[in-house]
């Protein structure tokens, strides 16, 4: 007899137990205390509960409480319209079962820092690569008004519904601020100053990584077939196409952003025409499937670093092709900006330490175009169109509305005429918004490539120190370097 009532306390407790695990409401790891939530817009807060649970959302921003209803998957989202005010808020969630509590919660402006190596490269640098000034900004790091949010590496092979690994919201301080993205903090700390409201920086990258890694497989499918079957997800993961946007974007969404800082394409250098396809479609399948709109995204063309061979002219391991292409996608990505970084490479490491130079370069593009101050700079110049005169070449620019400089001399200009072989030319500022080029060994010159190799250092800028890109003013397929 004793038994069998054993066994029954045994199966109420079991089954009070389950039903508590089942009603228990649940939150993606990003929604949380301490969070930035877009300020003064409709932002989406969503989780997990028991199919049809009824429970209730009270915030101390709004008058009256939220009346959320599971559908019968559990799964569960509503709409909240947030305000201004630079007060920190509060979220209660309560059920009949569990309640959660959701403190210090900024209105701000939340941005998402993606890409490879370059964007992975923490405030204290890699091992035997400095981040430059990073003892500094770490010392002066400590601010509550910036939050960061951090996604660990790990792939999937289908896509997520929460982050799996991950460092939660934090305010900034020299703890925190040390091991996290250079490049976003950078511009995280300069566009709180400046705004004067809280910031958040969402990071989630991945050393090395392919863009194909980071679209989804719905978008890569119009590319190439995608079967992942058989796929060992834990070999080369930063290259398995779709891998990254299972398990590193795809439980982000949909929390509001206001836009993306994207570093990448060092992986992607040898397929230029590839990338300018794939690209694009990232974005536009992230901005599809946030579902507010083409917001702003701003990226960074990779520097120029010493890839093997520097005399290598044709597409095949020369950077100046995918830093073309960088540059032209511009024009296939709505409300888009570039970070030029032609002048802070270096030749023998692929990570640059002039991170704030980078950082500085995507704020001026988001002061801009997303904030409103028009007197910013943000625009390097490009080239337009050229002029054959006094047997040499005129090049004229766009974005060069103050005219061109140059520290010393230009560098890195080389010339051709019909037979499409290159000479190193000579080339100043003329007009103080022209180039001029010109070399002896091609009298009768059609053509101008600039930076036109792995390995270089810009010396060309407008007068607010902006880098023009490497570029050509032709589209040959077969041109050569004169002693190649």
């Amino acid at each position: 007899m004793r038994r069998v009532k054993l066994i029954y306390l045994l199966a109420v407790f079991f089954l009070l137990f389950v039903e508590s695990i089942k009603a228990e409401v649940k939150l993606p790891a990003i929604v949380s205390s301490n969070m930035v939530l877009q300020r003064n817009t409709t932002i989406a807060l969503w989780g997990w509960a028991e199919p049809n649970e009824k429970f209730k959302i009270n915030t101390t921003w709004l008058d009256e409480p939220l009346n959320i209803q599971a559908n019968k998957d559990g799964s569960w989202r509503i709409d909240v319209k947030t305000t201004s005010s630079k007060d920190p808020q509060t979220i209660t969630i309560k059920s009949e079962t569990s309640e959660i509590r959701l403190e210090n919660i900024l209105f701000g402006e939340v941005w998402l820092c993606s890409g490879q190596s370059n964007m992975q490269q923490p405030i204290m640098g890699y091992e035997g690569q400095p981040t430059f000034g990073s003892t500094m900004a770490i010392a002066k790091s400590n601010n509550a008004n910036l939050r960061l949010f951090t996604v660990d590496r790990i792939g999937s092979l289908v896509p997520l519904r929460d982050v799996e690994k991950f460092t939660g919201w934090e305010q900034a301080s020299p703890s925190s601020v040390s091991s996290f993205s250079a490049v976003a903090y950078f511009f995280g700390q300069q566009l709180q100053e400046i705004l004067d409201c809280p910031v958040g920086l969402i990071h989630t990258s991945w050393g090395g990584s392919s863009v194909q890694a980071w679209i989804s497989k719905e978008a890569m499918s119009s590319y190439q077939n995608i079967n992942l079957d058989h796929v060992d997800i834990t070999k080369g993961t930063n290259h398995i196409p779709t891998a990254l946007f299972n398990s590193m974007i795809n439980p982000l969404i949909p929390y509001t952003i206001k836009g993306v800082l994207w570093y990448q394409g060092e992986s992607n250098r040898n397929e230029p025409e590839n990338y300018e396809k794939l690209f694009p479609a990232m974005v536009k399948d992230w901005r599809l499937r946030w579902d507010i709109g083409d917001f702003p995204f701003y990226y960074v063309q990779i520097a120029p670093y010493l890839y093997g061979n520097n005399e290598v002219f044709q597409e095949n391991d020369n950077s100046a092709f995918i830093r073309e292409t960088q540059l032209q996608c511009l024009d296939k990505i709505p409300n888009s900006g570039i970070a030029i970084a032609m002048d802070i490479g270096e030749e023998n490491c692929i990570h640059p330490p002039k991170k704030k130079e980078i950082a500085d370069r995507l704020l001026f593009n988001a002061l801009n175009q997303t904030y409103g101050y028009k007197s910013i700079d943000y625009a390097s110049p490009v080239y337009d169109s050229l002029e054959l005169k006094d047997e040499g070449i005129i090049l004229k620019f766009k974005n060069a509305e103050t005219g061109l400089y140059c520290y010393d001399e230009l560098s890195g200009f080389e010339i051709a005429g019909d037979d499409k072989v290159f000479y190193p030319a000579n080339a100043k500022i003329v007009d103080r918004k022209n180039v001029f080029v010109k070399s002896s060994m091609v009298p009768n010159p059609v053509a101008v490539r600039y930076a036109w190799c792995n390995w270089t250092i810009g010396t060309l800028y407008d007068t607010n120190l902006l880098p023009a890109s490497s570029f050509r003013t032709d589209k040959w397929i077969d041109a050569t370097r004169s002693g190649n």
